[in-house]
């Protein structure tokens, strides 16, 4: 892998609400009016002006992204996206492909230099982490070649084993 697009990638542990980035992603359900895991999160943190935005946008389909305003967050844009529930099919992949796509695509449409992704898809809806790891790195990487405008892609685990997960294959792909 290109070291001046791996430069642009980093791995943290901790909690996406916190991040100073120019947009968070949110691993949202396809209503976009909040749920559990960092979905519930990133809504609390956003105070309730992020929800009454959402209601405007009418949902989202598995696969695409909305973004709104940050509000209380220190991000000024939340990208939401709404990842498979993981069943073992073909098309989990390309859905959970184009939720990194649509989320970076949208970024960059909107002057977006940084921005910070969770582990979607990883939670209740079960996707292996080894996996989404390898797709988001990959789908994130790929689009970084394309669109050089983007300076840092933040990959941010609540778990300690999840970080190692993606701190060992960003070590696999930079040999």
């Amino acid at each position: 892998m290109d070291k001046k697009i791996l430069d642009k990638l980093e791995v943290m542990q901790g909690d996406i609400t916190k991040l100073e980035v120019d947009a968070i992603v949110n691993a949202a359900n396809k209503s976009l009016l909040g749920g559990g895991g960092v979905d519930g999160a990133i809504h609390r943190a956003a105070g309730p002006e992020l929800l009454e935005e959402c209601r405007t946008l009418g949902g989202c389909p598995t696969g695409e992204a909305r973004i709104t305003k940050g509000y209380q967050l220190p991000a000024r844009h939340v990208i939401h996206t709404v990842g498979p529930v993981y069943g073992g099919k073909p098309e989990d992949s390309r859905l959970l492909t184009n939720c990194y796509e649509n989320s970076l695509k949208l970024a960059v449409e909107n002057n977006v230099k940084s921005i910070a992704f969770p582990a979607i898809s990883c939670g209740v809806y079960g996707y292996p982490i080894q996996e989404a790891c390898k797709i988001a790195v990959d789908t994130t990487c790929n689009f970084l070649k394309s669109k050089p405008s983007m300076e840092k892609a933040i990959f941010i685990l609540f778990s300690a084993g999840d970080y190692n997960i993606y701190n060992d294959y960003l070590k696999s792909i930079s040999h």
